[in-house]
């Protein structure tokens, strides 16, 4: 919807185009008076008429500046307030708020998984620049915290199945690099650990939901 003031702009140079017009109708189609007007009197006459039309014309030009300058700035205004949407979008997704969706990875986990092997595979993904993690459909998040024994894990006191699964977005290829190249941390955990079994696949689009821990802190405040 155009701002109020665009509105009141616009009718304000629509009224003094049509006095102008109705200024030079009368004046045209009027025939009373001005034949008795003299020569030195219809001179004075035109050269005013010819002064105040000036003046209107430089008043619509003024009038025509502040409407673009409106606009301009009611433009302005909502691209600032669209990038300021978008950012909070990004940011509430990048902080485990909302759910997010995109390419990535998805892992799976079966046999006596550790909670060294969670922790692990959680850091990797994270240094391999994954943007959002889920683990057994939990999001993950900085106060995410597994534990209990081989069997009997649990994140966020949630348990985990045999198997368990681990969505993350992400560029596929980098973090999917990243845990399968020789000597990564899939090789390291299969040597480690007798039994255990991870599988790592590619995946154009993967969902992981939002948190439903309360992010708010009760002790931190912003420094302004």
């Amino acid at each position: 919807m155009r701002n109020p003031r665009s509105q009141i702009a616009l009718a304000v140079v629509a009224l003094l185009l049509g006095f102008l017009v109705v200024a030079q109708v009368r004046s045209q189609s009027s025939g009373t008076g001005l034949e008795q007007l003299s020569a030195q009197d219809l001179t004075l006459l035109v050269a005013n008429l010819n002064t105040r039309n000036d003046q209107l014309r430089t008043q619509v030009a003024d009038l025509g500046q502040q409407l673009a300058s409106i606009d301009a700035s009611q433009a302005n205004g909502e691209t600032s307030a669209g990038q300021l949407r978008d950012d909070l979008v990004r940011t509430r997704i990048w902080s485990g708020i909302d759910p997010a969706q995109g390419q990535g990875l998805r892992v799976v986990v079966r046999g006596p998984a550790t909670v060294g092997v969670v922790e692990d595979l959680l850091n990797e993904l994270r240094n391999a620049g994954a943007e959002a993690i889920s683990i057994a459909g939990v999001r993950v998040v900085p106060a995410t915290i597994a534990g209990g024994t081989p069997g009997a894990l649990s994140v966020d006191n949630s348990l985990l199945g045999d198997p368990f699964e681990v969505d993350a977005i992400g560029n596929t290829a980098t973090i999917t690099g990243t845990l399968t190249r020789i000597g990564g941390l899939v090789a390291q955990e299969l040597a480690t650990n007798p039994g255990l079994a991870i599988e790592v696949t590619p995946a154009d689009q993967v969902l992981v939901p939002g948190t439903t821990r309360d992010l708010v802190p009760h002790d931190a405040k912003p420094r302004l």
